[in-house]
C-alpha cells in the first residue's frame, strides 16, 4: 500500500505534479465523436462551441478495421481545432486490446498538451488505474507536458462495481467515473438489450384491491449502481456521470434518465446524438432559483465565517461552501451560455 505522503508525488522524474483538487470545469455533457469519419471531424469546430466536452471515441462502435484510422483522426482533430474552454477527451481501447498501447503512446506524444482526460473502459480494479497512471507519468515526462492528463473510468463490469471504492481512490489522476450500462448488463448476465433506461418488465405491482387489475410501476435497473458510484466518487472528491442513453428517438425517456442521475448526484452524462445535447444542458445546469438563493448566502457571508438566518434557515460555513460551488458552476455556465447567464442574473 502506498504511503499517504507519497500519494501526490509524480510517478516519473519530470512529470507534472498531480492535482490536489480537480480543476473547476463545465462538464454537463461528454459528446462522443467517431474520429475515423472525416465528415464527423469536419463538424467538430461547430460541435465544440455547443458542448462542454468533445470526446474522440476509439473503442466500442469503432470497427476493428478502423481502429488505427480513428486514432489518427483524433490526433488530426486535436491538432486542428481550438477547443477553447471546451474539454478534449478520448476514450481509448480497453487494456487487454491490441490497440491500447499505441492509443496511449501516440496520442500523448502527439497532442498530450491539449488532452484533458483519457476515458478508460472496462475498469475492473485499481490495478488498471495504476498501470495507466504510471505510463502517463512516464510519457508526460518524456514529452515535457506541463499538466497531468486525468483518468476517467467506465464502470461496466461486475468486478468493477465490486471494487468501485478502490477504483475511485486509486490515484490523484482520477477525474471521475461513468456508468456503462450495456457492457455491465452483459457482465452481470442481465436480461436486457437496452442501452440505459428502464425496462417494462422490471417493475413492482400495486397492492391487491379486490378484483381490480393491479397497476405495475416500472423501476430503474441502474439505481443501485449509480448510487454506489456516486458515493465512491463524491467520497473521494471526483465526479460521477451517467453514461449513454441509446434510444435517440425517445427524448422524454432520455431526459427522465438524465434527471434521475442528476438527482442522485451525477454531474453530467454522455451525449451520443445531437438531440441529446440540449437535454443534458437543461438537466445538468444549476436551477436559477438555487443560484439566486446561493448568491444571497454569499452576499450575507462574504468571508464564509459565522452564521446567518435567511428565510428562517440557518446558514453557516458548510452551506457557504455549497453555495459557492453552485455559484462558481453557474458563472462557468453563464460564460458559455448567455441565455442561462441572463436567467441567473450573472
Amino acid at each position: 500500500m502506498k504511503l499517504p505522503r507519497n500519494f501526490f508525488k509524480p510517478l516519473a522524474i519530470g512529470a507534472p505534479a498531480p492535482y490536489r483538487e480537480l480543476p473547476v470545469r463545465l462538464e454537463r455533457m461528454i459528446h462522443f465523436v467517431p474520429p475515423h469519419l472525416e465528415k464527423m471531424r469536419a463538424k467538430v469546430p461547430d460541435i465544440a462551441a455547443q458542448v462542454d466536452v468533445v470526446l474522440g471515441n476509439l473503442e466500442d462502435a469503432i470497427p476493428m478495421d478502423a481502429k488505427e484510422a480513428a486514432r489518427a483522426g483524433f490526433i488530426e482533430m486535436a491538432k486542428a481545432v481550438d477547443f477553447g474552454a471546451t474539454g478534449l477527451w478520448t476514450r481509448i481501447n480497453c487494456l487487454n486490446s491490441p490497440w491500447v498501447l499505441d492509443d496511449i503512446v501516440q496520442i500523448v506524444s502527439s497532442v498530450g498538451a491539449k488532452l484533458d482526460v483519457i476515458m478508460l473502459p472496462k475498469v475492473d480494479g485499481p490495478w488498471d488505474i495504476h498501470y495507466l497512471d504510471q505510463l502517463l507519468a512516464q510519457l508526460e515526462a518524456k514529452h515535457a507536458i506541463g499538466k497531468p492528463i486525468l483518468i476517467h473510468a467506465i464502470l461496466e463490469t461486475a468486478e468493477g462495481v465490486k471494487n468501485v471504492e478502490a477504483i475511485a481512490a486509486a490515484s490523484p489522476r482520477m477525474h471521475g467515473m461513468s456508468l456503462g450500462p450495456a457492457d455491465l448488463a452483459a457482465s452481470r448476465a442481465m436480461k436486457t438489450t437496452r442501452v440505459g433506461g428502464g425496462h417494462p418488465d422490471y417493475q413492482v405491482l400495486a397492492d391487491p384491491d379486490g378484483d381490480k387489475p393491479r397497476t405495475g410501476f416500472q423501476q430503474d435497473l441502474w439505481h443501485y449502481t449509480v448510487g454506489k458510484m456516486v458515493d465512491a466518487c463524491t467520497a473521494n472528491g471526483i465526479k460521477p456521470f451517467y453514461g449513454p442513453f441509446g434510444d435517440f428517438a425517445d427524448l422524454a425517456a432520455c431526459e427522465s434518465q438524465f434527471r434521475n442521475a442528476f438527482l442522485q448526484g451525477c454531474v453530467g452524462a454522455w451525449t451520443l446524438h445531437p438531440t441529446q445535447i440540449d437535454i443534458a444542458k437543461r438537466v445538468f445546469s444549476p436551477d436559477p432559483g438555487e443560484v439566486a438563493f446561493a448568491l444571497r448566502i454569499l452576499e450575507a457571508m462574504p468571508d464564509g465565517a459565522g452564521a446567518v438566518m435567511i428565510d428562517g434557515k440557518m446558514q453557516d460555513d458548510a452551506t457557504w461552501k455549497q453555495a459557492k460551488v453552485i455559484v462558481d458552476l453557474a458563472r462557468i455556465v453563464a460564460a458559455k451560455d448567455p441565455q442561462m447567464g441572463k436567467a441567473y442574473g450573472l
